[in-house]
């Protein structure tokens, strides 16, 4: 079971605090470093000193590691044109030695969109689709050769492919509770599958959906990995567990309902309830970015179990 981390700095971040973290991510062995990609807080914080942009971030935070993987849960398909997220990622993925993966949604949140005025359609869906399609055709399309594209929302027309990632192929996460759509977006164009907070249960049968569509389009369903996006809030005993949840504003039971919360023991045993259910890879959401504690207590007592 990888695990991985993966912060929220639209609830309030700097570059230096996101890089402290990515370090402490690699120190401490986790597998990488992952980010949201939004510029609105969400919930009662003060979001201070602002928004981030993600693969800003991330093409510095490529630049000063070197081992951990480095993306995004979910860069929105809204925030960008593809050939310009073509572009954007491939770069950050030289700058990163080929360490990046991209992790693209539909985009979701209105007020974001609105307060930075960013055109938010109504139609969504059909617009990922295509920018699925415009992206991994542009890193595939081999050197020389161009790119053509004729879609609804979008046209490429000679596009020169350029530049290339340092990857043979970025692997590509798509992620979502979606009954039938979603699978079988994930079974033409995800190298993973990410359900986000969820259930063992609802993720099992989620992952058979993902599975069974990869099989229809004639994919190998072990082709994909599949994986959880799970808050964590890990303490040696309760009076640690209570306070972690107070810093992020949650409740002790809650967390223990839905995501990864208690003694390293018992979050353990939850996320073996998970590989059961078929996941390989946990995004553990870290909200309290301050708490490096918390990061060496998972290693040293949650990370060290599973590997």
């Amino acid at each position: 079971m990888d695990l991985r981390i993966f912060t929220e700095p639209q609830q309030g971040a700097t570059y230096d605090t996101l890089l402290t973290v990515a370090k402490a991510t690699e120190d401490l062995g986790f597998d990488a470093f992952f980010r949201s990609d939004h510029y609105v807080k969400m919930g009662d914080v003060d979001g201070l000193p602002g928004p981030t942009d993600a693969w800003i971030t991330l093409a510095g935070l490529a630049r000063e590691t070197s081992r951990i993987r480095l993306g995004t849960l979910m860069t929105a398909a809204t925030f960008r044109l593809p050939g310009v997220l073509a572009i954007q990622v491939a770069q950050v993925d030289q700058m990163s030695g080929g360490r990046v993966e991209l992790g693209l949604g539909a985009g979701w949140f209105e007020e974001e969109h609105t307060a930075y005025g960013i055109p938010f359609p109504k139609e969504k869906f059909g617009r990922l689709e295509e920018q699925l399609a415009i992206v991994t055709g542009l890193w595939g399309t081999a050197a020389g050769q161009n790119f053509d594209f004729q879609g609804e929302h979008y046209q490429l027309k000679d596009s020169p492919a350029l530049p290339k990632p340092a990857q043979s192929r970025i692997p590509v996460l798509v992620g979502g509770t979606g009954a039938s759509r979603t699978p079988r977006l994930a079974a033409r164009y995800a190298d993973e599958f990410n359900m986000p907070f969820s259930s063992a249960e609802d993720s099992e049968r989620q992952f058979g959906r993902v599975r069974a569509a990869a099989e229809k389009a004639g994919r190998p369903a072990d082709a994909i990995t599949y994986s959880n996006a799970l808050v964590a809030c890990v303490g040696k005993d309760d009076q640690e567990v209570a306070r972690r949840a107070a810093a992020i504003g949650r409740e002790v039971d809650e967390l223990k309902a839905n995501g990864l919360a208690g003694s390293p023991a018992e979050v353990v045993e939850k996320i073996g309830r998970y590989a059961e259910a078929g996941s390989q890879r946990i995004y553990l959401q870290i909200l309290d970015l301050d708490d490096l504690d918390h990061l060496e207590l998972i290693s040293a007592q949650v990370q060290s179990q599973l590997s």
